[in-house]
This record gives C-alpha cells, structure tokens and sequence, in this order.
C-alpha cells in the first residue's frame, strides 16, 4: 500500500515548491527579485517616452491621429496577447515565459529607437506590446503562486514603492535625455536593466510546474480575438476622418470586426483550453471585476496619454517640465497603493478602500475635464494626486480578489483576463477620446482664428503648419497664434476626460456588489498541492476499497 501512494506521489511533484514553508521576507523578495526588475524595465521603458511622445511625434512628422495610434498599437498587442499570456501560464513553464516576454519588449523597445517614420514607430510599438502582456500577467501569476492573498499586499506595497521610482523618475529621466541628446537615447535606456532581470529570474525564481500534461493551444480563439479586436479599434479610431460612418468602408469593418468576436465568443465555449473560459463569467466576483476594470482602465491608460499632451501642448511645458509637472500624480497613486497594500495585509479588509478608491477615481475624472490651458497648477495638482490616489487603491486590489476567488486552475486565465478587458476598454477609451480630442482642437482652433489676420511671414507659415494636421511645435509658433493653439488643446483635452466620468460611476456600483470575500491565507501553489492530495486520496481509496491515512500522505508530501 505505502509503495501503492508513493508511486502516486511521484506524479504530483511537479506541483511542490520546497521553500513554500514559513518563506521569510527576505526569502520572498529574493524569489521575486528577477520579477520585481522585469515589471520596473516594462515601467521605465514606457514612462521615459511618455513626455517625449509630443516631440517625438512632431520631429516624425505625424499627426495626432498618428499620435493616439502609437499608444493605441502598443495597448492593443498587450490587450490582444495578454489572454493568451495568461493562459499558457496555466499550461507551460511559467518561468520560461517571463523570460520570453521580457526578451520580446527588450527587442521592440531597442528597435524602436531606430525609427524613420511614425508608421515604423507604430509597428515597433506592437512587438513593445506583446511583451508588456506577457509581463503585465505572469509577473502577477508568479506572486501569486509564491504570497497568500492576505500577505501579498504588504509585499505588493514594497514593489509598488519601486514601481513609483520608475514612474516618478521616468518622465524626469526621459525628459532629460530628449532636452540633452534627444528622444532616441530614450529607448535605450532599459537595455542594462533588462539583462539584470533576466540574470535574477533565472538565478532565483523557482516556480511550480502547471498540473496540465498536454498542451492544447486554442490557435483559432487568438485568430478570432486579434481580428475581432484590430478591426473594432481600427473603424473607431479612422471612423468620422479617414471615411465616413455610413461608408461601405465603415459598415464592411463593424460587420467583420463583430463576427470575428461573435465567433470567438463561440468558439471559447467549444475548445479544449480556451483563450477566455466561459465558465469564469458564472464567477460573480470575476465578472463585476471586470466591469470595474473596464472603467478604470479608461481613466488609467487616458491619464497617462493625455497628461503629457496638456502640459506641453496647452502649457508650453518642455519635456522635462513636463515630467515634473506629473510627479502629483504619480505620488497620489502609488502612495495610495502602498498604504492600502500594508493596510489590506494587516487588517484583511480591502471592500471599504476599493469603494472610496473608485469614488476618488470619479471625482478626479470629473475635476480633469474642467482643466483649460490657463487653470493654476496648484489646482491641477490637486487634481492629478486625487485621481491618482483613487487609482491606486483600486488596480491593483481588483486583481488581488478575482485571484483570492478563482480556482488555482485558473489562476492564469482569471488574472490575465482582468488586465485583459482593463486593457482592451482602455484602449478603446483611449482611441474614442483621441478622435474627441482632435475634432475638438480643430473646432476651438478654428474658433480662435476666426476673424484673425495674419501680418508676418511666420505667421502665415505657422497657420499652414496647423491646416496640416500635424502635431505642432507650440514653442515654435509666433505668440498670437501660440495662445489660441494653447487654449484649443487645453480645452479639448478636458473634453475627452468626459467620456471617463459615467464609466468611473459604473466601477463604483460594480465593486459594491462585490462579495466581500475574506483573503485567503494559502498561496496558489499550496492550493494546489492540497488539490492534488485530496485527488490522490480518494483514488487510492477508490482502487483499495478502505480509508486512507491521509498523515501518511501528508508527511510523505513534505508537510
């Protein structure tokens, strides 16, 4: 009978982590040290272009459609990619991933700073993106197989104060390069980091292998979902400007786009391993989650777009500047995502600061779409550290119990779906805002002018400049002409925050009807080798006909 279980025992330790025991705080971060540094290079990487985009755009010659579109190329891979991330995580070497992911956004971002024109940019921005899904999903997975929900707020609070180095100082930095040897040097900045993170993940992150024993890929699920998405996005974005709404254009893209997600959704409920299992909307947890995602996410990923834009463009801020206008932001949210991970950790209660995170969130939204381009900075910054506070009590908790409810199973699948739709809705969010905000500037632009008369050749210059569509050099232009550019970028941005005040009511209301579900004390591993036992039990009981000591079992499994 012992050697009955023992061989079944064998079967089940790929499942164990030897150091899950009673790991100290200085065994943890050593665990996830390689992780730590990947999720700063993903970080640095892209907030060292944020302020720079403005300029980058400009010396590139493109327009402001071309502008939301080098964000939205680099949303859309990560949204489109972060799914299937997710669910090889629940299949394969969750390790061997992470390092792939970190290798693929190294190489685009490397690739990037060699561009020779937007649409190159655009395309590099798309490698960019797929890496940055693999990232963003399979860092949290691993910390999740590593930290109990309960604990993973007071590691997550650590993590989140380098996070906050990489966001504070990657505007400033990436302003510095642009002003000192332009916009390029700021792709390779990463580099050194990247191979550090690669050194550490392999060194020391020890991860336990998924139970699944073959791989079954849903190839035609990532079909359907990339073409459904690209296409979707591509007719928001181009419609009402590259082709009109009723234009066979227009309606041949909502017709693909729409089946080709009809079909996904289809296909996801037949398949073997899908891409978005079905069965987790059944989850309640899981599904208001998502719709709080979808909100937040629109808020998180237009302030980061826009907030450059503002500064600089109805400012008249340099990149630099620009960078340090941003710093109240920044400390409001990862403050506030320190501070409430090590409160969540102590106390276990997260229900009551995800309410007045999504209600700071909503109020900042609202106080961003009064901005104009002479509002105090004192009041501007005001307004970015409350939204940025509600922000960062509510990201990164939602993820935190949509892991704390979901199956270990799941595990990959639940946690890269969450920053999946969170992504897709910012993306979306994003492109819709962009289209707002540029037929929002040409109409107050062409407000301002009316009745202007030019009377210097730079003047003339300068008013063919903006009859382009190009992003304009604001510093460049004669005063006149400067104010009234100024004034229509100030106020159209504030228009596209609007669309973000209705969606930030809904994330108020889904999160109060979250089940308010203790954190759990068991990481993801431990469930599963628990799992695991139980499975092995009652088959030995089912083949010897009696009842197994299961201490033996769990003595021989190393607890």
């Amino acid at each position: 009978m012992n050697l009955y279980l023992q061989e079944h025992f064998t079967l089940t330790s790929t499942n164990r982590v030897s150091s899950e025991a009673a790991r100290s705080p200085r065994e943890v971060f050593t665990a996830i040290s390689g992780l730590i540094v990947g999720m700063f290079v993903a970080v640095i990487s892209g907030t060292v272009v944020s302020t720079s985009l403005p300029v980058i755009i400009a010396d590139l010659g493109g327009t402001q459609a071309q502008y939301t579109w080098v964000i939205t190329a680099s949303l859309l891979a990560t949204a489109v990619t972060t799914p299937i991330w997710g669910k090889l995580a629940d299949l394969v070497d969750r390790k061997v991933l992470v390092q792939v992911a970190l290798i693929i956004f190294t190489v685009g971002t490397v690739a990037a700073g060699f561009s020779m024109d937007t649409n190159m940019l655009i395309a590099l921005r798309v490698v960019q993106g797929i890496g940055v899904g693999g990232l963003m999903s399979l860092v949290m997975i691993a910390v999740a197989l590593i930290i109990s929900p309960r604990e993973r707020g007071k590691y997550m609070g650590v993590v989140g104060g380098i996070m906050a180095l990489a966001t504070i100082g990657g505007p400033l930095l990436g302003g510095f390069l642009t002003d000192a040897w332009g916009w390029r040097a700021n792709f390779f900045v990463g580099v050194p980091f990247a191979i550090l993170a690669l050194v550490l993940l392999q060194v020391t992150l020890h991860l336990p292998k998924p139970q699944n024993v073959k791989v079954s890929i849903d190839y035609l699920g990532i079909v359907l979902l990339a073409v459904g998405v690209s296409t979707l996005l591509i007719w928001v974005s181009m419609g009402g400007s590259q082709f009109d709404w009723d234009s066979s254009t227009s309606i041949a893209l909502a017709v693909i786009g729409s089946v080709a997600v009809l079909a996904f959704i289809a296909t996801e409920f037949f398949v073997k391993e899908p891409i978005v299992p079905m069965s987790l909307f059944r989850n309640r947890t899981f599904t208001l989650s998502v719709l709080a995602s979808i909100a937040i996410g629109v808020a998180m990923i237009a302030t980061s777009v826009f907030l450059a834009q503002y500064f600089q463009l109805a400012r008249g801020a340099t990149p630099t500047e620009s960078g340090i206008m941003t710093i109240p932001m920044i400390i409001g949210q990862m403050g506030a995502s320190i501070i409430i991970g090590q409160l969540v950790s102590r106390y276990g209660k997260w229900k009551g600061w995800m309410i007045t995170g999504s209600g700071l969130t909503t109020i900042g939204v609202t106080l961003m779409a009064t901005l104009r381009y002479d509002t105090p900075f004192p009041l501007v910054a005001v307004y970015m550290f409350v939204l940025g506070a509600g922000l960062g009590m509510v990201m990164q908790n939602l993820t935190l119990i949509v892991q704390n409810d979901t199956p270990p199973q799941q595990l990959g699948a639940a946690s890269a779906n969450v920053n999946f739709f969170r992504t897709i809705a910012g993306t979306i969010g994003v492109t819709i805002m962009g289209t707002i905000l540029s037929t929002s500037v040409k109409s107050y632009t062409k407000e301002g002018m009316a009745g202007f008369v030019p009377s210097t050749p730079e003047e003339i210059e300068a008013l063919k400049g903006l009859g382009s569509g190009d992003v304009p050099k604001v510093g460049q232009l004669p005063d006149a002409i400067r104010v009234i550019v100024e004034s229509a970028y100030g106020h159209g941005i504030a228009d596209a925050f609007i669309l973000a005040i209705p969606l930030a009511v809904l994330a108020i209301v889904a999160i109060a009807f979250i089940k308010n579900k203790p954190l759990s004390t068991k990481t993801a591993a431990e469930q599963l080798r628990e799992q695991a036992e139980e499975s092995i039990i009652e088959f030995a009981e089912a083949e010897v006909g009696s009842t197994v000591d299961t201490g033996a079992i769990r003595t021989q499994q190393g607890r």
